[in-house]
């Protein structure tokens, strides 16, 4: 008992389906965040040359203004221009940043829209829950994990600025053009650096949230066991259920039985009724069969509707083969025409 109750099993389709519609999905934020910062950084890097290019024409619209007298209307003018200057450098950049979020979340798992997760529910709001959160397993692997990669990421970029002093004391005698040409060099080299770095913590975590997701999820013996109950229905209620079709079906067959032409049996193991309609039909058809039990009930009722019964086991078996409601084979038709050629000059006869 305490196997089916224990979180063993993986996660069925459906497990994952809902959970999914819940807005519960292995996400890992380190990926997301290398994703933004990738895209951010290409952008950054074939971006530069345009925002030298306009940080030259701001600088030299800054410098035909030294000495110039600031009035209320050229205030406004350089307000403008400033505000235009950084939103040209600053909106493509967001845009990447925005796109490249989408891009972090889709990749790992699809397109997904939901509002269930921001709905508002006690349990996270719930005080004693929440504290217990504080000091979960979760909680403090979130946290070596940033620590870990704050303190590397630490190490890689001190390594790196230590590397760039000695050049530090030539920036003085570097015009400002080739100063910013500089910072763009190193600048690539340590966000490349950084890149690496947050590339490995994020296939990490990305594979280590698949796993504590699927670890999550998983089920014990006895909730699979319901679940198929009601995806395909309890066993108990479903054979039930055939039981009825089969009595239903039994006495649709049944009332069938006075309206044969004839009952040949076998004669005490099976019954077969057949029913003949030269007007609609081509050949006869299986109206009801039966053994044992049934096979004398199908008696019982055509002695009642005054059907004949007629004795021919090796026709009796052979028409038995044939479902209820088809219509007798072309190899029957001989032995099944001369017992209803019988049957029709018997009637005559005792008419």
């Amino acid at each position: 008992m305490a196997d089916d109750l224990e979180k063993t099993e993986e996660p069925t389709s459906k497990k994952i389906e809902e959970a999914r519609k819940e807005g519960n999905v292995p996400k890992s934020m380190e990926l997301t965040g290398f994703i933004i910062l990738f895209l951010a950084s290409l952008i950054m890097i074939f971006y530069m040359k345009f925002v030298t290019g306009r940080v030259e024409e701001y600088f030299k619209y800054i410098y035909t203004l030294i000495g110039a007298e600031i009035t209320n209307e050229r205030f406004y003018q350089i307000v403008i221009k400033s505000l235009g200057f950084f939103l040209i450098i600053l909106l493509p950049i967001m845009f990447v940043i925005v796109i490249a979020a989408v891009i972090g979340n889709v990749s790992q798992f699809g397109f997904l829209f939901t509002v269930k997760p921001i709905i508002p529910k006690f349990d996270k709001i719930n005080p004693v829950k929440g504290f217990k959160r504080l000091f979960s397993i979760k909680i403090f692997v979130e946290g070596l994990k940033t620590t870990l990669k704050v303190f590397i990421a630490f190490l890689v970029g001190f390594w790196l600025f230590w590397s760039f002093l000695p050049e530090i004391p030539k920036l003085e005698l570097m015009q400002i053009f080739e100063q910013l040409k500089w910072f763009e060099n190193k600048a690539a080299i340590i966000i490349f650096s950084m890149l690496g770095v947050f590339f490995t913590f994020a296939i990490i975590d990305f594979i280590y949230q698949r796993y504590t997701y699927k670890k999550s999820l998983r089920m014990s013996k006895q909730e699979i066991k319901d679940e198929f109950k009601q995806t395909e229905g309890n066993p108990e209620i479903k054979a039930k259920i055939r039981q009825i079709q089969r009595e239903m079906a039994k006495k649709r067959m049944m009332a069938e039985v006075p309206k044969a032409d004839v009952v040949i049996t076998n004669p005490t193991h099976y019954a077969v009724a057949i029913r003949y309609d030269r007007e609609k039909e081509d050949a006869p058809r299986v109206v009801a069969k039966g053994t044992d039990y049934l096979a004398l009930k199908i008696k019982e009722i055509a002695r009642e509707a005054g059907v004949m019964i007629v004795e021919n086991p090796p026709l009796a078996r052979e028409l038995y083969k044939i479902d209820i409601g088809e219509i007798i084979p072309a190899k029957l038709y001989k032995a099944v025409a001369e017992v209803l050629v019988y049957v029709y000059k018997a009637k005559r006869m005792g008419k």
